[in-house]
């Protein structure tokens, strides 16, 4: 060893110098994600019952709220609204009106955006911004967290978890963006029901017909509604909507 060329001695302490740098770069990285459990999303409820729970995602369609929230008051039913922050600002006096009746408020960004597009820190100011906005309006901060067209990766998932957000899918998807018939969107729903559902809609003319049916016909079934948080934290027992 006393005999290797200086070259060659220097060439192996930088090596050692790489590998240790990359080691402390792994340490401190695992250290980061476990600091921040990447939880799976969350497609639906834990209650192992008859509860569902209906989601409408809110970055348009204004005209129709006013609507949706009357037929969920009339029937009694508590929703959860994932609403973008720009909506939220152009239209406080519909998200109150959500809060005043008591729906769950959540967060679906600002912008509406390709999230896997963007860095952590574009992403975290998507939702961030969304945050102040509603909480501003309601006195209250999110939770729950819609990525918008349900895009997520692991940036996103580890932003959400730093943020303490729980990210929520859906496991039956009305399509009611795409504006077919109303008994389509019924058809989507009801057949395919199962416990703990989470549904996604949309404020859509077509989903204003539909929801009325649907609530009829699966509280025919003996199924119970309950927002997001109720059915995934095991409240909905409690808290749920009685048929």
């Amino acid at each position: 060893m006393y005999f290797l060329p200086r070259r060659a001695l220097r060439i192996a302490a930088v090596i050692a110098v790489v590998v240790l740098f990359m080691a402390v770069l792994a340490y401190f990285w695992e250290s980061s994600l476990n600091a921040y459990k990447l939880e799976e999303p969350i497609y639906q409820g834990q209650t192992g019952q008859k509860v569902i729970a209906l989601t409408f995602n809110v970055d348009w369609g204004e005209e129709y709220v006013p609507d949706l929230l009357k037929i969920l008051e009339q029937n009694g039913v508590k929703a959860t609204f994932f609403l973008t922050g720009r909506w939220a600002e152009e239209f406080p006096e519909l998200v109150k009106n959500m809060k005043k009746h008591g729906h769950c408020l959540g967060n679906h960004g600002y912008k509406h955006l390709h999230l896997n597009n963007l860095s952590p820190e574009q992403v975290k100011e998507e939702i961030t911004r969304a945050e102040k906005v509603i909480q501003t309006i309601t006195g209250e901060r999110p939770y729950l967290f819609a990525p918008p067209y349900g895009e997520f990766n692991t940036s996103v998932q580890k932003v959400a978890a730093e943020l303490g957000y729980k990210i929520v899918m859906w496991s039956l998807d009305t399509v009611d963006w795409q504006r077919p018939e109303a008994s389509t969107i019924v058809n989507r729903v009801v057949p395919r029901i199962h416990n703990d559902a989470i549904i996604l809609m949309h404020p859509t003319q077509p989903t204003v017909e539909a929801l009325p049916s649907i609530l009829k016909q699966l509280k025919e079934e003996g199924y119970r509604f309950a927002t997001v948080s109720e059915i995934v934290g095991n409240t909905a027992t409690e808290k749920g909507t009685e048929p």
